[in-house]
């Protein structure tokens, strides 16, 4: 240590000694606190002086369990299966950068202890996951919020990916946002397009240049089919794809093999019936045709659309054009 600090700081530097080096596997003795308070800070005080301020911590409601191998500290804000779940959700969310990434890991990490960090073999690998090139995107999450707590419209340049592999603008919105929905490790923002008259959903990681206007937003249940508010089991019928097509009840047949992957799709409330074939289950779901087209055709070999009709042409045209290219 190039300087000593007081001794009235040991209380505190003794606590973020137990939060870095204990835990139940490794308990800490008093004189290892001792030898901490010295190499660490420039503290020296007697081991009664470290018993003592142990207990002023428990008795301020710091969860430290002590035996005779040592003190430790009991439980923290997260438990380490809890970090990794939430590492994990930051991996995988392709709208943060992989620079952020990084650095929000190294903090999440460093809500529990040096044994922790060894054990996420993921920070190492984090530049190889998909991941956004917008930094902006936690700026606009800022700005949103404001626009939907204070009920403004908001202006910002839409971008799609080019040949390239950069975003590159496409449009100009004006919305009316309600929600910000996290979907398939995505989020939108769900809006009213003041000029398309609809609901819309966008990629947070595709908008930049994001202004708050002047303009007061549409009042959500202004808008058509949204009277009630955002019904969420309706909207995750929809979700598979983002579309806002009106919804249709919809029967497929399909193979009892994926029933589990249906219900990962659409949820539970959806009706499903034998057939003569014990093989195969009929489902009755209430969802986007648009929406639908597209994950019949990701299931193709297990499922066929059975109404509405104009659906269940849709979806044959489509397999007959995609034949065409294959002959």
């Amino acid at each position: 240590m190039d300087s000593f600090e007081p001794k009235k700081l040991a209380l505190i530097r003794i606590w973020q000694i137990l939060k870095e080096y204990s835990d139940y596997n490794h308990p800490m003795t008093q004189d290892d606190i001792s030898r901490h308070l010295e190499n660490d800070y420039g503290i020296v005080i007697e081991r009664k002086a470290v018993s003592r301020n142990i207990s002023l911590l428990k008795e301020a409601g710091i969860d430290i369990e002590s035996r005779r191998a040592g003190s430790y500290l009991a439980s923290r804000d997260f438990e380490d299966s809890e970090l990794r779940l939430l590492i994990d959700s930051v991996l995988c969310s392709k709208h943060i950068t992989a620079k952020y990434s990084s650095d929000l890991i190294e903090r999440l990490c460093r809500l529990s202890n040096k044994y922790f960090k060894p054990g996420v073999r993921h920070i190492r690998s984090v530049n190889d996951w998909n991941k956004t090139d917008n930094r902006a995107v936690f700026y606009n999450i800022g700005l949103i919020d404001t626009a939907i707590e204070e009920g403004f419209q908001i202006h910002y340049d839409y971008n799609k990916y080019g040949t390239d592999k950069k975003l590159h603008k496409t449009s100009q919105q004006y919305v009316s946002p309600y929600q910000m929905l996290l979907h398939n490790q995505r989020y939108y923002l769900m809006a009213y397009s003041e000029y398309w008259g609809n609901m819309v959903f966008h990629r947070l990681d595709h908008i930049t240049n994001i202004t708050v206007t002047d303009k007061k937003a549409t009042p959500l249940k202004t808008v058509k089919g949204y009277e009630n508010g955002i019904n969420y089991k309706e909207l995750a019928s929809n979700m598979p794809y983002m579309y806002t097509d009106q919804q249709k009840q919809i029967v497929f047949i399909a193979d009892a093999c994926i029933i589990d992957q249906i219900v990962d799709w659409f949820g539970t409330d959806i009706r499903i019936m034998k057939t003569d074939d014990a093989d195969k289950v009929m489902v009755s779901i209430k969802a986007s045709p648009n929406a639908m087209e597209h994950w019949a055709m990701q299931y193709m070999n297990h499922v066929e659309i059975i109404s509405p009709e104009s659906l269940r042409a849709r979806v044959k045209e489509v397999l007959e054009n995609g034949m065409k290219k294959y002959k």
